[in-house]
């Protein structure tokens, strides 16, 4: 069973990969991040516009790593395919979630200071 400093860092990493916790918009609340409220009902996930949020918390997953279609599926994919480094980060942050846990991803990224670190 998850530590409850456990269950509030899941809170922080996006459906993507992305490791919310460390985003400035987030911390100066300008920003709800790509998960909060919608678990307990303070944000309604029908008028989310992101397609990957809206299939990841409907799934009811952690995020796009816990989709045993992830490797294949064409919204995540299509997300990545995009020009930047951060998509490539975001990719690298599943697959390491994928491959080592949730547990050892939360002890990494804690040590971040931005959305994506080093392994």
């Amino acid at each position: 069973m998850a530590s409850s400093a456990e269950d509030i860092s899941m809170k922080h990493i996006g459906c993507c990969g992305a490791y919310c916790k460390t985003c400035p918009a987030l911390i100066n609340k300008s920003c709800r991040g790509c998960k909060l409220g919608y678990d307990a009902g303070e944000r309604d996930i029908s008028k989310a516009k992101c397609e990957m949020k809206v299939c990841c918390i409907k799934q009811n997953y952690k995020t796009c790593a816990d989709c045993p279609d992830y490797p294949n599926c064409q919204i995540i994919q299509s997300y990545y395919n995009k020009n930047g480094y951060k998509y490539t980060k975001y990719r690298q942050a599943l697959e390491f979630i994928r491959e080592n846990g949730y547990t050892k991803f939360i002890k990494i990224s804690e040590k971040w200071k931005n959305a994506y670190g080093k392994y």
